[in-house]
């Protein structure tokens, strides 16, 4: 049976998996009761922790589980698990140290974003990262490649949203209930990301969600796109490995029959017949494609192709 760690704020799996129990089966009371915090006009995830705390009636006992960023994507993890009848087993985690999307360091303890924002500030977090990678972002800082934020691509993006046609954005993924007016009116009035993002912004539309759809236009992803991903068996995309790797691997390639296991993609686009995976992968080189054009220089395209598997 395998196992998976699920690092949380809130290490009461039961608890976690009496909302992942709702958010999965959602009975009829709770999406009554979501229906009506959402009239309120305030933004979804609070009317989603509002609604839940009604439904289970002890504001005492489940109040702040959904509040922290962690306990979410543990749940959101629960109820994959549940929809897809795996028999993985999670295990909580607890986080320690600093908040998810904390600016502030607690010792030799800070938050992914917290790195990221020293990096870009030019101050010191060589104590923050294990050795190596401190060795890699270093160098990739030297050589120009470190992407830190996503205004590195707004004129990119401003430039692919005016150009597109309204009907076009509201067939991008997670698009929804008119958002692609606001999105349309907003690409032709503002000239940076800070912006684009503040017009479009809402209670109902948080950031990070009005940030995936950005990302969504400049890729090209639609909601035709992943609903066929849905219903097809994804490949498996190797980046690199070690001697231990390089074992599961070949176990992996001799006993599994059910996943591409793509070393190549050079092979894997020639010998692939599969119009949705073909579609997929034209995606992700694209997007790696579009990623490089961050870099200061030595901005190369079609690197899926010629970069080579990261062998330890």
């Amino acid at each position: 049976m395998s196992h998976y760690l699920l690092v949380v704020k809130y290490g009461n799996l039961g608890i976690l998996n009496e909302f992942a129990d709702i958010l999965y089966s959602e009975p009829k009371e709770y999406l009554t009761i979501l229906k009506h915090e959402l009239a309120k006009g305030i933004s979804y995830p609070q009317a989603r922790e509002n609604a839940i705390l009604f439904y289970l009636n002890d504001v005492k006992k489940y109040s702040n589980i959904l509040s922290s960023p962690n306990n979410i994507l543990a749940v959101e993890y629960l109820k994959a698990i549940k929809k897809l009848k795996s028999k993985v087993l999670p295990i909580t985690v607890k986080r320690v140290g600093t908040p998810y999307n904390s600016l502030k360091r607690n010792g030799n303890v800070a938050s992914a974003t917290a790195v990221r924002n020293f990096i870009l500030n030019n101050k010191n977090f060589q104590d923050l990262v294990p050795k190596k990678s401190y060795k890699t972002i270093t160098s990739n800082i030297e050589h120009g490649k470190i992407i830190n934020d996503l205004s590195v691509y707004e004129k990119e993006i401003i430039y692919t949203l005016r150009k597109m046609k309204t009907s076009e954005i509201a067939e991008l993924n997670d698009v929804t209930e008119g958002l692609e007016n606001v999105i349309k009116k907003a690409a032709s009035t503002c000239n940076n990301l800070e912006d684009l993002i503040s017009s479009i912004k809402s209670k109902r539309y948080t950031q990070t969600r009005i940030q995936r759809i950005l990302l969504n236009a400049m890729l090209g992803i639609t909601k035709k796109d992943v609903k066929d991903a849905l219903k097809t068996k994804p490949y498996i995309r190797v980046l690199g490995l070690n001697e231990k790797g390089k074992e599961l691997l070949s176990k992996l390639t001799r006993s599994n029959t059910k996943y591409e296991i793509v070393t190549s993609v050079k092979r894997f686009a020639e010998s692939n017949n599969n119009r949705t995976l073909t579609n997929m992968l034209e995606k992700d080189i694209l997007a790696t494609n579009i990623y490089t054009l961050g870099y200061e220089f030595d901005s190369k395209s079609n690197l899926d192709f010629t970069k080579k598997l990261i062998i330890k």
